[in-house]
């Protein structure tokens, strides 16, 4: 084993690599909770991965047969029902794991110089997971399914001039039909999963050559031993190797406790009208995307329509994410930790979350005027966090910030 080890090293130099990323990675002493959701974020992609693999052996691409195979996967196929809800369950699970991830960021200014490239990794692996998610929400060929995805694809129609031809481009007909679902479906198994894989690796290789962030915000290479190692830091493995297992054990608790008595989560992670096949002569009562789409189409229903044309929502919609990227820029707090922040930052990341929530509770129920001047004044507030960023952090107060980790 050792020459073969030998072997392998002077051809491809993994023991370098492990040393790299592994041994002689130092990490910050101090991390807390929030610094499980990385590792379980790889936990839920593996996941993601390997089980939706096993599920196109038995899926049928078309509009004829992709209903009826999902219910033979889930009837006659073995264990395929487990695999279908391992599958749905972790789609909604990777977007929990992924916002407290980012989260974590806010909090803690993970996002701030030199880490500025991390974040916009970060960032474009979460636009690749909605496209990921929306190309895979299609498949089932359910009710909602099909009326979800016509909603979703009929916003690109409300692009001035280009808008039609743009919807037909990405449906590939008319109307949504078999050919959109055979180009959703290959987008999804084949094109998405290597775009994520490729951001995933470049997101780690840039965390990696700056080091991570910590709950103070502090660079632990300014203060080093006599072998160069971060007075302030450990091994990441085996320390937090064997501390991300007791985060690990615990999600997989409450997530096969999901799986196994709450798959569908009372229809929000699997709606009701997907358990009917796609009828393109009946519409739904109420067509909405999955929970974690709700709080961008609440903010897209609440800007109203002019002269009939909902581009204004779809403005507001997109700039809601695209505002995301450049988070690092808009923030010049002198700090980066929540900890030693003003109270106009504490304040204002509160009521962002709690807005965030708001909004993603009314995207997820029928619209009323009540409910819908409610998401125009969470919309304004959403946006408020960011556009009020420069201001409200550059005057505030911050605590002065220890020279080490303070655990």
């Amino acid at each position: 084993m050792n020459k073969l080890m030998q072997w392998v090293n002077e051809r491809m130099s993994v023991n370098q690599v492990v040393e790299d990323h592994l041994t002689k990675y130092y990490a910050p002493k101090n991390f807390n909770f929030f610094y499980f959701f990385g590792s379980l974020a790889m936990l839920v992609l593996v996941n993601q991965l390997i089980t939706g693999i096993w599920l196109t052996m038995s899926y049928e691409p078309s509009a004829d047969g992709a209903f009826a195979s999902v219910e033979y996967i889930m009837r006659d196929v073995e264990y395929g029902w487990l695999l279908r809800y391992l599958h749905s369950t972790g789609a909604s699970a990777f977007f929990v794991v992924i916002y407290m991830h980012m989260l974590r960021g806010l909090m803690y200014g993970s996002y701030q110089k030199p880490r500025e490239l991390i974040w916009l990794f970060g960032m474009m692996i979460y636009l690749v997971l909605m496209g990921e998610a929306f190309m895979g929400y299609l498949l089932p060929w359910g009710q909602m399914s099909y009326w979800g995805a016509q909603v979703i694809i009929s916003l690109f129609g409300a692009i001035p001039f280009i808008g039609p031809d743009l919807a037909q481009w990405v449906r590939g007909d008319f109307l949504i039909s078999g050919i959109t679902l055979n180009r959703f479906f290959a987008l999804h198994v084949i094109a998405l999963p290597i775009v994520l894989l490729g951001l995933v690796v470049l997101h780690i290789i840039a965390l990696h050559e700056v080091g991570s962030n910590n709950p103070d915000g502090v660079d632990i290479k300014k203060f080093k031993d006599e072998n160069g190692k971060p007075l302030d830091g450990i091994a990441f493995h085996p320390y937090y190797t064997v501390k991300d297992i007791v985060g690990v054990v615990v999600f997989l608790f409450i997530f096969c406790g999901i799986v196994f008595f709450f798959p569908e989560m009372g229809g929000y992670f699997l709606e009701k009208p997907n358990f009917e096949l796609a009828n393109q002569l009946k519409t739904p009562d109420h067509i909405a995307p999955v929970w974690y789409f709700t709080p961008f189409y609440a903010i897209l229903r609440a800007v109203p329509s002019i002269a009939g044309s909902a581009f204004p929502g779809v403005v507001a919609m997109g700039g809601a994410i695209a505002v995301l990227f450049v988070l690092p820029w808009l923030d010049r707090s002198p700090v980066r930790s929540i900890r030693y922040k003003g109270w106009m930052s504490k304040l204002a990341l509160f009521l962002f979350c709690v807005v965030f929530v708001i909004l993603g509770i009314l995207g997820a129920v029928p619209s009323t005027p009540a409910l819908t001047l409610l998401s125009q004044v969470c919309t304004v507030l959403y946006f408020a966090f960011f556009i009020l960023m420069p201001f409200y952090t550059r005057m505030e107060k911050t605590k002065p910030v220890p020279e080490r980790v303070t655990g």
